[in-house]
């Protein structure tokens, strides 16, 4: 649940900055801001006359905040699930915790339906007996996650990650 908070704080945070920034750009150029003057300057006049002189800094600044805009995008498609396979089954990912309850530090798992089958995904430490995990997922776990959701036919895909 802290990944989901983390984006929300995240997103949050942009956000506020943004509108602060788009706000005062606004109130700015319809001068509705008390006490500086209507044809003032935004930036201080050493800033203003380097800029001046070179303009390829703003070329770089706008290349930047493209880049920047670009990831947050980004960041946005993925904390709203753009690009997952399947949704996820809250029947099928808590058989695979019964299923593995012996594996020390079993970190993630989660099951997902979709229409090219079941994903099936565990993290374990690198301490775990992989043989052991491998073996209980082949033999028992995914035939019976398999009938529970739909039928023992379904292609399954097994993804087991180590983490160090």
């Amino acid at each position: 649940m802290r990944q989901y908070a983390g984006n929300r704080i995240g997103l949050a945070v942009v956000g506020a900055v943004l509108a602060a920034l788009g706000t005062y750009a606004w109130l700015r150029g319809e001068d509705r801001l008390s006490g500086l003057p209507a044809k003032g300057r935004v930036l201080p006049a050493q800033l203003h006359r380097t800029l001046a002189e070179e303009p390829w800094s703003l070329w770089l600044l706008a290349f930047a905040l493209v880049l920047l805009s670009l990831v947050s995008l980004r960041w946005l498609l993925l904390c709203l699930g753009w690009g997952r396979r399947g949704t996820p089954n809250g029947t099928g990912t808590a058989m695979l915790f019964v299923g593995l309850k012996n594996v020390e530090g079993l970190g993630k798992a989660r099951v997902r339906v979709g229409d090219d089958g079941l994903r099936i995904s565990v993290t374990c430490p690198s301490e775990a007996d992989m043989g052991a995990v491998v073996g209980k997922l082949d033999q028992d776990i995914v035939g019976r996650i398999r009938r529970e959701i739909r039928d023992d036919e379904m292609s399954t895909v097994v993804s087991l990650h180590v983490r160090r």
